[in-house]
């Protein structure tokens, strides 16, 4: 949850709302809530009440935090106030509508019918919600060295890193630490980043010192002649804006999302309830479960909900060939599902019209995926970024090709989310997911960055319905921002979503 937690603002207006009152208009007021779970809301704020009017723009804006790998499901209520107690009770209603965070943050401007109750419209009435991140996106960056630190080290020189403190509170709190650099006594350490508001209260006329000395207390109490131990040189320093997740997506970044099933024969026969493709008598396995926790939370992120779904490993009729990278819906040249329910019926229909079979090649897919990010980044633009979502129960075969897949894909604007169902051994996809540091092929080419995000399933399964999205998606906020940054590519602003390509799946 700590890589995209922010606070956002909602601004809230409502059209043609209706009359309750006899003599006059309404006095609306908007209430907002969020869902908590177990069918229970929260109120989370009121904004104030505007007296005499069917049309209002409020003043007061309502806030919350915003978490990007969750699904936040919100419920705006107006209410027509005509007395001072605080309860809504014997308040006529005027309408409502629900919608997620997601839907307003990705949309900007989001405009919605208000409700009397399903199925019932409040007349004409609208309600209209605008958001704005709360933020200084401001940062520092410097580039700071040293020059004649004192020896440390008895068989060579120091190995120096450098530690930079801010003060808030009435305390000292570590906002940056450097990298060491071995046997050096004249550093230059990598340029960083901190907070604006770590300088100075925020301020960036306060003029700083360029050059200072390194004092080591004890010795300058011990030794008369001592001097320093060194000095230090700050060579850069400059503010600059550094732009936020929610900066590119309310900028118009659209998130583009496609999934691909293991159909392979580890799987087990779909028929029997030993088989992790079997569907139980709800309809449901862990594959559904998985792509419903994931896909719930992405499409909010995509305007048009419309998402290529592929299977592999599996023969494919007509001609029972195994394919890597075939159509869902069976359609090479339109693979596009409506919605995450359109992947899930796909997914049913397909499942009894495919023989499953092997081996687990990922590197189609990604590299089909990776074609349409290569696409969107040669438009030098921040409009689209791709996530992959892979649902598989094994370790993956062709381990090099996907190695390389996904070397090549770090370069792009895309990232790649493995769920692992089943209990087998998933060595080979951890070893993917490169935290401990960049992934590298066979002939030592590195990835420019860490795409991809391997959670097991059963990890999760006696774990809220929200937590295997929220352990997936954490990183992707990160990965689309470092992507963006590396290119230069400030947010869109408001510009339209860009269109979508044909996506042809080459035959088996």
């Amino acid at each position: 949850m700590a890589h995209c937690v922010t606070l956002v603002q909602l601004s809230i207006s409502c059209d043609h709302l209706i009359d309750k009152d006899i003599s006059s208009k309404s006095d609306p007021l908007c209430v907002l809530l969020q869902d908590v779970g177990g069918g229970k809301w929260a109120e989370l704020g009121r904004t104030e009440r505007i007296r005499n009017c069917s049309s209002p723009e409020f003043s007061k804006t309502l806030q919350l935090e915003y978490h990007f790998e969750t699904v936040q499901k919100l419920r705006f209520g107006i209410y027509d106030i005509d007395n001072k107690t605080p309860e809504l009770g014997d308040d006529d209603f005027l309408g409502g509508a629900e919608c997620s965070l997601g839907q307003i943050v990705s949309s900007r401007i989001l405009t919605l019918p208000l409700m009397l109750k399903p199925g019932k419209p409040a007349g004409r009435g609208t309600i209209t919600v605008s958001a704005q991140e709360l933020k200084d996106s401001r940062v520092v960056t410097m580039e700071v060295e040293a020059r004649n630190l004192d020896k440390k080290d008895f068989l060579g020189k120091s190995d120096p890193f450098l530690e930079f403190f801010h003060q808030g509170d009435g305390k000292w709190h570590l906002a940056y630490r450097s990298e060491v650099i071995k046997n050096n006594l004249n550093p230059t350490w990598k340029r960083f980043s901190v907070p604006l508001q770590h300088f100075c209260g925020g301020d960036p006329n306060t003029p700083i010192q360029a050059e200072f000395e390194c004092i080591h207390l004890e010795k300058q109490q011990k030794k008369k002649s001592y001097k320093n131990s060194g000095t230090i040189c700050v060579k850069i320093c400059q503010v600059e804006t550094e732009y936020s997740f929610l900066d590119y997506v309310m900028g118009g970044c659209q998130i583009n999302f496609t999934v691909g099933v293991d159909f392979t024969g580890s799987n087990g026969d779909p028929s029997s309830p030993d088989s992790l493709h079997y569907l139980s008598p709800t309809g449901v396995n862990e594959y559904l479960t998985a792509l419903w926790s994931v896909g719930s939370v992405v499409q909010d992120y995509d305007s048009d909900k419309l998402f290529p779904a592929f299977g592999f490993g599996a023969q494919v009729p007509p001609d029972w060939q195994v394919s890597h990278e075939f159509a869902l819906n069976f359609n090479p040249n339109n693979p596009y599902c409506a919605g995450i329910q359109g992947i899930v019926d796909a997914y049913r229909q397909a499942l009894p019209q495919v023989r499953l079979y092997g081996p687990t090649n990922f590197a189609p897919i990604i590299n089909h995926v990776a074609r349409f990010a290569a696409q969107a980044a040669h438009q030098r633009t921040a409009s689209q970024y791709f996530v992959l979502l892979l649902l598989t129960d094994g370790a993956v075969t062709d381990v090099e090709a996907t190695r390389e897949a996904v070397v090549r894909a770090s370069f792009l604007p895309m990232s790649v989310i493995i769920v692992g169902v089943g209990g087998a051994d998933f060595e080979a996809m951890e070893q993917l997911d490169a935290d401990g540091g960049p992934l590298r092929t066979r002939s030592g080419e590195a990835a420019a960055r860490d795409i991809v995000q391997f959670v097991p399933y059963r990890r999760f399964q006696n774990a809220p319905r929200e937590a295997l999205a929220q352990t997936v998606l954490a990183e992707v906020p990160t990965q689309l921002v470092s992507y963006f940054k590396a290119q230069g590519w400030a947010p869109l602003k408001a510009l339209p979503p860009a269109a979508k390509g044909p996506a042809q799946v080459p035959q088996a």
